[in-house]
């Protein structure tokens, strides 16, 4: 991890509800702990809803007008309360600060898939990207990014991802 650091911001802080069974998906997957799941313990994480199954629910969200777009730190944590709220595990963070420009490319990786963000200071906008999968609601992250950033207008695209015919 420290290898990264000179690279942009890492953050290391797991969210408070990451499950010893998510800490076992990285590199300690191989234990015999992550071996020792049955067939019949495995979880399907597919969403069902309003009579389709479905892998997750994919928001792009563009934020026009918006404030405090070259701030790592501050990204870093909007986009970490906007996963907590949505009800989602958050694994690793990862952010990076251009120059001279100030903007910040950025994700927070989730065990239920990812936030991500690109920001342009020099232009107010922020295009943000939330894919989650399982009980977890993305639409409940939108107010937190209204507030973290301000925006005069949100524009949102939503997309049912891997959907089952």
């Amino acid at each position: 991890m420290n290898a990264l650091t000179p690279l942009g911001m890492v953050s290391d802080f797991p969210s408070e509800n990451q499950t010893n069974e998510i800490r076992l998906a990285g590199p300690a997957a191989a234990s015999s702990q992550a071996l020792h799941v049955s067939e019949d313990e495995r979880t399907d994480y597919f969403v069902e809803r309003d009579g389709m199954k479905f892998a997750g629910t994919h928001l792009l969200v563009d934020l026009w007008g918006a404030k405090n777009l070259d701030d790592p730190a501050h990204i870093d944590a909007a986009l970490r309360e906007a996963a907590i709220v949505a009800g989602a595990t958050i694994l690793h963070s990862h952010f990076h600060h251009f120059t001279p420009n100030g903007g910040v490319s950025g994700v927070v990786v989730l065990a239920e898939s990812h936030i991500s963000i690109h920001t342009w200071p020099e232009r107010d906008f922020a295009a943000v990207d939330i894919f989650m999968c399982g009980s977890c609601d993305p639409r409940r992250s939108i107010p937190v990014l209204e507030q973290a950033f301000g925006p005069d207008r949100v524009d949102l695209n939503e997309q049912l991802r891997g959907r089952v015919y």
